[in-house]
């Protein structure tokens, strides 16, 4: 058994560090648009989730535990007290931060991290407040039923929609058959109410031998969730095993097939997983890596800045290490591919965009940088 190791909430005082100015670390050209890629921070540990509090105010929370604030124009750092205890090792630990349409000071903020159940990891998905520098008035909306004795595959990124509802994944936990078991919620896309109440239109409420909460299933390890204002779509990306990760449009109700269904190899030889890459009943992909380009976050870019990206699905590669743009027609379908930044060499896990459109992104070394017009 892999040994996962607690991480303790952060109880020493509340610090600025000293930002230097954001310079410039590469420029490039995509459909025509000129841009530039500047460094912010070093933000210390694994930046695994960002959110923007206000136009200059941006909280991410690290991997290890812990979280903090970047002021874009005082150029500082702030440490937040008042964060969980999270289950930190392999995969696990403090993950996603998101707040929902029209957060205002003093509203609720999302987060999803891991809880030691007995020695084992489960996803949680919890809200609290920010008060000045600290983070109160926590409550656990849901403590999932996704325990495995693994340190992978917890998923786990937030998305809204505008009918006040929260979504949130969770992996198999590295246990396949959860793929297709109803009766947890590991390998799901699961939706609440914002309040952490069942939406009495789950497409499995009353269901016996199934998880309330749960709106798609049949997924590996979503790490990427992205709502479609503009069309009411919720899209997904997810891990495959050595080869086959996917770009999913999530339907309510739908299975998505793993592990039934797979484009990727086992990893132990060149031998399909699963029975093959489609069945009746089951949802096929919209696109379709093969490499994998393990994926780590995704957007629907709906920003100015960059005319000629909107609509598209932009999402972060970590083993192929660059920017992933996909452009999409009317009916959904994949019809381009872009990869950007491939030069910079990093690992690009968390991928938000900015009230002014712009894309903002850490990496597995611990920077946070940010993509703009040039």
């Amino acid at each position: 058994m892999r040994r996962l190791i607690l991480s303790w909430p952060l109880v020493v005082a509340v610090y600025c560090l000293p930002v230097a100015a954001a310079e410039p670390v590469l420029e490039g050209e995509s459909a025509g648009m000129r841009f530039r890629v500047e460094a912010l921070v070093q933000g210390g540990g694994v930046p695994w989730g960002m959110t923007f509090l206000n136009r200059h105010r941006l909280l991410f929370t690290r991997r290890e535990g812990g979280a903090a604030i970047l002021d874009i124009d005082s150029e500082t750092l702030t440490e937040l007290t008042g964060t969980p205890r999270v289950m930190s090792g392999g995969q696990g630990g403090f993950l996603d931060v998101a707040v929902p349409p029209g957060y205002t000071e003093g509203g609720w903020l999302y987060f999803t991290w891991v809880k030691n159940r007995a020695g084992q990891g489960v996803t949680v998905l919890s809200r609290a407040r920010l008060q000045d520098t600290r983070l109160t008035d926590w409550q656990e909306l849901l403590e999932t039923k996704s325990a495995t004795d693994t340190g992978r595959h917890f998923g786990s990124r937030i998305a809204f929609d505008n009918g006040g509802h929260v979504y949130f994944t969770v992996g198999d936990r590295g246990h396949r058959p959860n793929g297709q078991d109803l009766q947890t919620h590991a390998g799901s896309v699961l939706r609440l109410k914002l309040d952490g109440t069942v939406p009495s239109d789950n497409p499995f409420v009353g269901r016996a031998g199934a998880q309330p909460e749960i709106w798609s299933y049949g997924h590996r390890n979503s790490q990427g969730l992205a709502w479609d204002a503009e069309h009411g779509r919720l899209w997904e990306i997810e891990h495959g095993p050595r080869g086959g990760d996917e770009i999913n449009l999530i339907l309510s109700g739908a299975n998505y097939g793993w592990p039934v269904l797979s484009y990727g190899k086992e990893y132990w030889g060149p031998f399909d997983v699963g029975e093959g890459t489609e069945r009746a009943g089951m949802e096929p992909p919209v696109k379709v890596y093969i490499p994998s380009i393990a994926p780590g976050s995704l957007l629907y870019y709906s920003g100015d800045a960059f005319p000629a990206w909107r609509g598209n699905l932009i999402a972060g590669a970590l083993k192929l290490t660059h920017l992933n743009r996909v452009e999409l027609n009317e009916k959904g379908e994949a019809v381009a591919e872009e990869r950007l930044l491939g030069s910079l060499g990093e690992r690009i896990r968390a991928l938000i965009q900015g009230p002014e459109g712009w894309l903002y992104f850490s990496t597995d070394s611990g920077r946070i940088l940010r993509l703009r017009p040039k």
